[in-house]
């Protein structure tokens, strides 16, 4: 169980439990995974890096524990799967970094990783996550060129894993909607999809269709089937973002096997349908929004249409994680860790922290999830007494939302991080200095709950 467990694993040993746990809370209440600051003390330093090091404490397992509470929180629903990969490059940080090959650039020391984030449907709430890749490159140079080779034998095998471990986790779901951008347009992913699993991609090539035809020009002779407004999110820190009006037209395509890079047990075609959302009148300087959408799911009619482009729209949430991570966030490329499998470990943690931070802020202005999404079930009490405390005189200053529910876990949340109930809703940064105070206060529960032990806690 997760309160035998702890928030990451078990390790092998309570103790080491208690410390991932502690670990977690002190990356969420800090936003950051700069071991210097996580530690605050030398000794604080040396027990994560301790904890970093054992070779007991895995990746795997790490990805596991957290796996499992994401899929409680999936049964039953229509889940969006969102999957995509993000580069960690340590460009001017590379002294002594260990067992890093080559980044992005070629160049530069860094590392891979590709996470596939499990999101309500419904909601648009970040369950939490599923599974994930991380990978640094080789230096040495594949001999044969890359359209000669399988999938199995590139990087890119990585979407078709991600769609496969979504169908094995995710069997009591409703319905399971894997989404991917222009990197997942692949051929061999769209012929091996496993069963229960839908697909919506972006595409990137423009595709021989059995009609002797090319996927980029067959929209052109269909008819418009409505017009959307589609949230364009921001490119940069501070960016608004915009409101883009699109046309939508869809219809039924039959892509051909492409020349190279098949199996040859791969049928000779695919059928799918392509959504086409096209912006119209795109303000002056602004990159017209235009996405080609090919799907596994029948569109009968303009409403399909738009839940289409709804649900691709959801794949922008695993970006808002790689944010949360990266120099927007937690500036993993800036910690002092230097070799590679702790550094893996360490971007584990990351994105368990920025999936939970992204939970809290979503569910200030309500949200029906469990708090149990975020916190172990055995510190609801907890939580309970310490919202008591939290509470005033008027109905604005009471927390209104239903016990238990995501949202009360973030009015406490919020108040502990000094938000007064009047004004603008609570921004991360209140956030995390609230789940700082939260933690500090259920600290003592939760690792004498991990030991087995008498509880300690204090509230005020």
């Amino acid at each position: 169980m997760v309160e035998q467990t702890g928030a990451l694993g078990y390790f092998g040993d309570a103790r080491r439990a208690a410390v991932g746990t502690e670990l977690i809370e002190r990356v969420t209440a800090t936003g950051s995974l700069v071991i210097r600051k996580l530690g605050e003390t030398r000794a604080g330093e040396l027990a994560i890096h301790r904890f970093l090091s054992a070779p007991s404490v895995t990746c795997k397992e790490m990805l596991g524990t957290l796996a499992g509470r994401t899929v409680t929180a999936t049964a039953g629903r229509r889940i969006v799967v969102a999957q995509d990969t993000t580069e960690i490059n340590f460009a001017g940080r590379e002294a002594n970094r260990r067992g890093l090959g080559p980044a992005g650039d070629g160049v530069s020391a860094g590392f891979f990783i590709h996470p596939l984030v499990a999101i309500d449907s419904e909601t648009e709430a970040v369950l939490g996550l599923l599974d994930s890749h991380i990978w640094t490159r080789d230096d040495a140079i594949e001999t044969a060129p890359r359209r000669k080779r399988a999938i199995e034998d590139k990087e890119s095998i990585r979407w078709l894993r991600g769609a496969e471990r979504a169908a094995e986790l995710l069997t009591d779901a409703a319905s399971v909607v894997v989404v991917g951008d222009r990197e997942n347009d692949i051929y061999s992913c769209f012929a091996r999809r496993p069963p229960g699993v839908d697909l919506i991609v972006r595409a990137a090539q423009d595709r021989a269709l059995v009609e002797d035809a090319s996927l980029f020009a067959s929209a052109a002779a269909w008819p418009e089937l409505t017009q959307m407004l589609v949230k364009v999110a921001p490119r940069r820190v501070g960016d608004p973002g915009r409101i883009a009006t699109v046309a939508l037209r869809a219809g039924p395509v039959t892509l051909k096997r492409p020349r190279n890079g098949f199996a040859k047990t791969e049928p000779e075609t695919v059928s799918m349908t392509l959504v086409e959302a096209r912006e119209i009148n795109p303000p002056a300087n602004e990159e017209p929004l235009h996405w080609r959408l090919l799907t596994t799911i029948e569109v009968g009619d303009a409403a399909a249409a738009c839940e289409i482009v709804r649900l691709y729209r959801l794949r922008w949430r695993i970006e808002e994680i790689f944010r949360a991570l990266k120099s927007d966030g937690m500036r993993l490329e800036e910690t002092q860790v230097h070799e590679a499998g702790r550094l893996f470990k360490l971007a584990v943690v990351g994105l368990a922290a920025a999936c939970r931070t992204i939970q809290l802020v979503d569910a200030r202005n309500g949200s029906p999830r469990p708090a149990s999404d975020v916190i172990d079930p055995v510190l609801l009490p907890v939580a309970e007494a310490i919202g008591a405390t939290l509470e005033g005189k008027t109905d604005r200053q009471k927390n209104r939302h239903p016990l238990h529910s995501l949202a009360w876990l973030a009015w406490i949340v919020a108040r502990l991080g000094g938000w007064n109930c009047y004004y603008k809703p609570p921004g991360p940064k209140t956030m995390r200095a609230g789940w700082a105070q939260f933690a500090t206060m259920t600290a003592g529960f939760t690792i004498a709950t991990a030991l087995g032990a008498e509880s300690n806690v204090r509230i005020p």
